[in-house]
């Protein structure tokens, strides 16, 4: 007994120093920042919120005056400094010629690789894979610092909820679970230990509410009310700060009639007060003076003072900070101790990254562009964010002597490969599918039928349907190229653009199997043309390692392991989608709805169920959230709770057993569903809560385990409060969110 308690001790004592120590490191730290601040001219002040860039075109020296800027202080921060002489250049002025020697950041949009480029973060995200998420950023970092690039703005945390978006393609997709869980992960392989010059400060975008975009279009309103912000919208960017990510994005759009640069409520309450951010924020790209487009400020002057009084910290690119915050100063509308707020948040990162001490780049890290763990860690990625949406007659995989013909805009097309945001990538490192056949000796004749994917021409048909017909199988490689998705780049229909359909049409009489391997930057509907087509591939755009991880899957030497991370719609029509919706009073099934084609003549007004769905494509979506199937099946069985009741303050256990009841080993992501059947507000039909990935053998059984308590299945409720409420659960486990084996438990919540 005395030994146990001086264990208890000893352990008590060691933990005791150890919080001790950390308190003295961070009043150490803040007393180094507040130090320095009192240092600091007013102008000085001003410029560490000052984000300034260059265009990479730029050549020869550096202009004076911008060095000048340096040499004063009137400058904290670089972006898309991409020529390491003018880092270098820069960074020296700061450290040795600016009156406190305060280094600079030098930033870069690095979102899925660097050189090395990975799945489009929609592709990663249908990883649904912790490991392959941190594992992207952390090779995007390692290789992007090489170059002086500390600062990323990456992870992008909007849910989207439309595919016409064109930044759902760097979006973690429509579940804050899934997200939470994913960009914790980003954050945490972007920083890891952020002294350690090989990493990059992460930077959480867009706070908040981006991916609601009215209609699918970028950068239009944003209006919810703010039990959907919190409950749906927030919790990636908590999981994020959590992770101690070291800065945040203000967002483009408004937030309820306010923009998000100038928005108070957003800036200051949920994230200074509420979220504990302690990092800095930085604007958009002149999202400030876009307030005046807005209609929210009436000039720069006025751009300044609201942003300021939010709390944006750091202005990216546009000068309302530099040419008012003086003037502002002087006439009270913004207060010294509010920009010497700013100034401390920019610093305290500064310190944390370490670059007092260390600020230059180490010219002897080379970023290892291109090594083979480097190349394998992307091709594994591109295999395990590969869905597979349909396998008739289980035509896949392949067999190695199969003649193939290989078709389509997309099967050798290096550039298109690569997807949106990869400013750095070199498309004469990516390997395309075509490349990846050569190298492996594939039975395959080449004919591309268009040229690029809107290519409207159909003179290339006649030689790829003689192509097919001399073939075993058509591999049809379509989608989008990369300039169709990404940032300004939505769309009103999201088909397969130019004459894709009508070449598949005109391949598919040829009665030769189709595999359609789509690379895109979002869903892409496919319903006119799925019944012609014999399996398909949503290899999203899959980066350097595209062809390699396609030639894998198509043979069986690797399975395709992604599952969707967006629910994937039969048409436009339905957008925006997702699968955690609400119920309404009167929700459609399958036996209670009409199709179009199915009303007779003259049908009574109310004889064709008066539910929520549409006439022409029903209420389900073509392929649901969670969806993506493998080179075999599993049977789920046996489900069973811990307790039938469970008070708050327990934990309830809910299990399954999974068979591999095909004939090959495969890879299977079970996942845990939870209702809520009713609520002081109503609650979502489903939310994902858990998921588990297993490997199993063909005739192997595997029992999975997920524990659940009072805290997941918080909600922010009518009251604004966060708070879980007594009643009935439903709980799935399933291979998606329209599947599953169910049950249902009570949680009691305890009075006190």
């Amino acid at each position: 007994m005395k030994k146990l308690l001086l264990i208890l001790f000893t352990f008590l004592v060691i933990s005791c120093t150890k919080n001790e120590s950390s308190s003295i490191n961070n009043n150490d730290l803040e007393e180094k920042i507040e130090n320095l601040v009192s240092k600091m001219t007013l102008e000085e002040k001003i410029g560490q919120t000052n984000l300034r860039g260059t265009s990479s075109r730029v050549k020869g020296p550096l202009p004076e005056a911008l060095k000048e800027g340096v040499r004063k202080g009137e400058i904290g921060a670089f972006l898309n400094v991409m020529n390491t002489d003018y880092v270098d250049e820069l960074q020296k002025i700061a450290i040795e010629e600016s009156p406190n020697g305060i280094p600079l950041i030098f930033g870069r949009d690095v979102i899925h690789g660097f050189k090395t480029i990975f799945p489009i973060p929609l592709g990663l995200a249908a990883s649904w894979d912790v490991e392959t998420a941190k594992t992207s950023s952390e090779i995007a970092a390692f290789e992007a610092s090489s170059v002086g690039i500390r600062w990323t703005f990456a992870p992008m945390l909007d849910i989207a909820r439309d595919s016409r978006w064109g930044r759902i393609a760097e979006s973690p997709g429509e579940d804050p679970y899934l997200a939470s869980v994913l960009g914790k992960a980003y954050v945490e392989g972007f920083q890891g230990d952020l002294k350690n010059p090989t990493t990059m400060a992460a930077c959480a975008k867009h706070f908040i509410g981006y991916g609601a975009a009215i209609g699918g279009r970028d950068y239009n309103t944003v209006d919810m009310s703010e039990q959907l912000l919190r409950n749906i919208y927030l919790p990636p960017f908590k999981a994020a700060i959590d992770a101690n990510a070291a800065t945040v994005m203000t967002a483009f759009n408004e937030v309820n009639g306010i923009p998000a640069t100038g928005n108070e409520f957003v800036l200051k309450t949920i994230l200074r007060d509420q979220l504990k951010f302690n990092g800095f924020v930085v604007s958009d790209w002149n999202s400030a003076t876009e307030m005046i487009t807005h209609g929210f400020a009436k000039d720069e002057k006025h751009v300044a003072e609201l942003a300021a009084n939010a709390g944006m910290d750091m202005e990216m690119t546009s000068q309302a900070y530099e040419h008012h915050l003086k003037q502002l100063l002087k006439e009270g509308k913004v207060t010294e101790q509010q920009l010497n707020e700013f100034v401390k948040n920019i610093l305290r990162i500064k310190f944390k990254m370490d670059l007092f001490e260390n600020p230059y780049r180490d010219k002897n890290h080379t970023g290892n562009f291109y090594a083979e763990t480097h190349l394998t860690a992307a091709k594994k990625a591109a295999i395990k964010s590969s869905v597979l949406l349909k396998n008739k007659n289980s035509i896949l995989p392949l067999q190695k002597n199969t003649t193939i013909a290989v078709i389509g805009p997309l099967a050798n097309a290096k550039r298109e490969q690569l997807g949106t945001w990869c400013f750095d990538a070199e498309k004469e490192h990516t390997v395309t599918p075509i490349d990846a056949f050569n190298q492996y000796q594939v039975n395959y004749k080449f004919s591309e039928g268009l040229t690029y994917s809107r290519d409207q021409s159909t003179k290339g048909f006649n030689e790829a349907i003689n192509t097919a017909k001399s073939s075993d199988v058509i591999v049809f490689f379509g989608g989008e190229e990369a300039i169709l998705s990404g940032e300004a780049h939505s769309r009103a229909h999201i088909n397969l653009p130019g004459a894709q359909e009508q070449l598949l049409k005109e391949l598919a009489k040829t009665g030769k199997p189709i595999i359609l391997i789509i690379m895109a930057g979002r869903a892409i509907t496919i319903t006119n043309i799925i019944d012609d087509i014999d399996a398909v591939l949503m290899a999203w755009h899959p980066g350097t390692m595209g062809g390699p991880a396609i030639y894998e899957m198509l043979f069986g030497i690797s399975e395709p392991s992604g599952r969707l991370p967006i629910s994937w719609p039969k048409t436009a029509g339905q957008l925006p989608y997702f699968y955690n919706h609400k119920n309404t009073g009167r929700p459609a099934d399958s036996t209670n709805f009409v199709h179009l084609n199915d009303i007779p003549i003259e049908a009574w007004q109310s004889s064709l169920g008066n539910t929520s769905h549409y006439l022409d494509a029903g209420f389900t979506p073509h392929f649901p959230f969670g969806y993506g199937l493998g080179y075999t099946s599993f049977k789920y069985e046996d489900i069973q709770i811990s307790k039938d009741t469970i008070n708050s303050s327990e934990q309830l256990t809910i299990t399954a057993k999974i068979t591999n009841t095909g004939k090959n080993e495969g890879h299977e992501t079970v996942q845990l569903y939870i209702q809520d059947i009713f609520g002081s507000i109503t609650r979502p039909v489903k939310e994902l809560k858990g998921f588990e990935h297993i490997q199993l053998k063909s005739g192997e059984q595997k029992k999975v385990t997920f524990t659940v308590n009072a805290n997941d299945l918080k909600f922010v409720n009518h009251k604004l409060i966060n708070d879980f409420e007594e009643g009935d659960f439903n709980v799935w486990i399933g291979s998606n969110s329209a599947s599953g084996l169910k049950t249902s438990f009570y949680l009691k919540k305890i009075r006190i």
